[in-house]
C-alpha cells in the first residue's frame, strides 16, 4: 500500500502544480491528514480512503468549465497504470462522484463509511481558520466583492444556481460554510467541525463590528 500512496502524493504534486491556492496540494494534503485522522476510529478500507483523499480535487469542475467526468477519467487512467484492483478504483471513483457539497442531493442515501471520512475531512477543511482564508482567497480568485450590505445570501440554491453564482465572499458562509457542521457524518468529524464552526462565528462578529466601524 505505501508504493501506490507515495506514487499517488507524487502524481497528485505534479498535476496540481501553479493551481489556486484553496484548491492546491496542500489542500488536499490536509484532508488526506484529516481523513487518516478520521479513520482511524472507524472500521474502514484505509486504502480507498487515502487514495479517494489525495484523487478527489484532481481535476475540480469549477477549474475545468463544470466537467463533472474529468476527475474520474484522470483517476481511473492513472490507478489503472498502478495495477490497481477493480474493486479498489470502482470505490474510489465513487467517492470522487459523490463527495461534493453541490451534488449532495444527488448521492445515495446509503453511502459507504470511506465516503463518509473522505467527505468529512473535505468540509472541515473548508471551515474554521483554514476555511476562512480558502473562502476569501477563492472570492479574490473570482474577484467577488468581500461583502455587500445589500447582497442577501440565498442557502437554499439548486446545483445549477450555486454553480453559477458570484455573490459575495461573506454570503458564501451562509450558502455553505456554517452548514456544513451539521452535515458531518462521523463522530471525529463531528467533534472537529464543532471547533472550527465556532471559530467562524467569532470571526463574523469581528468582520461585521469592524466593517461597520463600531
Amino acid at each position: 500500500m505505501k508504493n501506490i500512496i507515495d506514487n499517488t502524493i507524487a502524481f497528485v504534486k505534479e498535476k496540481l502544480e501553479g493551481a489556486e491556492a484553496g484548491h492546491d496540494w496542500f489542500h488536499i494534503e490536509r484532508v488526506w491528514k484529516l481523513s487518516k485522522k478520521i479513520a482511524q476510529h472507524e472500521e474502514c478500507n484505509h486504502e480507498v480512503v487515502e487514495l479517494s483523499a489525495l484523487l478527489h480535487d484532481i481535476a475540480d469542475p469549477k477549474f475545468h468549465n463544470g466537467d463533472e467526468t474529468l476527475a474520474l477519467k484522470i483517476s481511473r487512467e492513472y490507478l489503472e497504470g498502478q495495477n490497481t484492483p477493480e474493486d479498489i478504483i470502482e470505490q474510489v471513483l465513487f467517492i470522487i462522484k459523490n463527495i461534493s457539497f453541490k451534488n449532495r442531493g444527488e448521492a445515495p442515501k446509503d453511502l459507504p463509511i470511506e465516503l463518509k471520512i473522505v467527505q468529512d475531512a473535505d468540509r472541515i477543511d473548508a471551515i474554521g481558520a483554514i476555511g476562512i482564508g480558502r473562502t476569501f482567497n477563492f472570492g479574490g480568485f473570482k474577484n467577488n466583492p468581500m461583502y455587500d450590505p445589500d447582497n442577501k445570501p440565498n442557502p437554499g440554491m439548486s446545483k445549477e444556481e450555486y454553480k453559477k453564482s458570484n455573490g459575495t465572499t461573506i454570503n458564501h458562509f451562509y450558502e455553505k460554510l456554517l452548514l456544513l457542521k451539521d452535515l458531518m457524518n462521523t463522530d471525529e468529524g463531528k467533534k472537529i467541525a464543532e471547533e472550527r464552526h465556532d471559530f467562524m462565528l467569532r470571526f463574523l462578529d469581528q468582520f461585521y463590528k469592524e466593517w461597520n466601524v463600531d
